[in-house]
């Protein structure tokens, strides 16, 4: 039974993560700052942003848990505007670089973690590049926020030109809702409040599959894929929401009218990540 260490495994993304990876035969530790709402697997509260709290948390806690196959990094202020612009860029790319540095030091050479959507120049003032969006657009960072993800990503590539063994794979997660949330959904009535991420989500739940099948993943180095939803938040066609909000942007039509507009073939290609949720199975139901 490997174990897996998830940074942030109290929050939204990171309950998902810990309850998929027991689902499937981990062993899991929850590493946070923050207590979780029900333990269902151990628990140690650490301060990220200190190098030995964090080398100690990879490593051995006391009878809790001795060595580590992988860690999941979810942990962070998750959005723009939480925290004053310094203090976040600070947290987030030094919590970052800890994990990475401490799994550098302790051989653990399976790491997944939270990049983002936002990098990719959200919230879309100025137009994309093409829609939709995939990992081959050039990353515009526009808040501090999407600035300590783009480091974390170049990070990345270093700590994995000094170890070639080395995997860290970067997970751009769009925006993330749980089922209880639903209840919002379609947006239909009000598509500019959108418009930010082209009408992009990702269900916890698959957020959850997709850290699965990264840490699974026979890979090895530096990479990064976005992860979102197979579908939009919106019941409106795709054609009509990118001739309203972005007439000039070059457009290549999905399949399906509703289709995510934040492509996802990357993952699907490499990680065989394949989303089962979507908002509309709890609408219509």
């Amino acid at each position: 039974m490997a174990r897996i260490v998830v940074t942030g495994g109290s929050g939204k993304l990171g309950r998902a993560c810990v309850a998929d990876l027991l689902e499937h035969g981990y062993d899991v530790v929850n590493v946070d700052a923050a207590l979780p709402a029900q333990r269902n697997c151990p628990f140690v509260k650490v301060d990220l942003e200190d190098l030995g709290q964090t080398i100690e948390a990879l490593s051995q806690v006391d009878d809790r848990f001795d060595g580590v196959d992988g860690v999941v990094h979810l942990a962070a202020i998750p959005a723009p505007g939480l925290q004053p612009n310094g203090v976040l860029f600070r947290t987030n790319t030094m919590t970052t670089y800890n994990v990475f540095e401490a799994a550098r030091r302790l051989k653990i050479r399976n790491v997944v973690w939270a990049s983002s959507e936002t990098l990719l120049g959200l919230p879309l003032d100025i137009p994309p590049q093409r829609i939709p969006i995939d990992e081959e657009c050039e990353p515009r960072p526009e808040t501090a926020y999407s600035l300590s993800k783009l480091v974390g990503e170049e990070m990345a590539k270093q700590f994995c030109r000094w170890d070639p063994e080395l995997k860290i794979v970067g997970l751009r997660f769009s925006n993330v809702f749980e089922p209880s949330e639903y209840g919002a959904f379609p947006f239909d009535d009000k598509p500019a409040s959108r418009k930010w991420n082209l009408w992009g989500y990702i269900d916890a739940r698959d957020g959850a599959q997709a850290v699965r099948r990264a840490l699974e993943a026979p890979l090895k180095g530096a990479d990064h894929f976005i992860i979102a939803n197979a579908d939009t938040v919106m019941t409106r066609s795709n054609r009509e929401l990118v001739a309203e909000f972005f007439p000039t942007v070059p457009f290549t039509e999905p399949k399906g009218p509703n289709d995510t507009l934040l492509s996802i073939e990357k993952a699907r290609r490499i990680l065989g990540y394949q989303p089962q949720f979507s908002w509309r199975k709890t609408y219509s139901a």
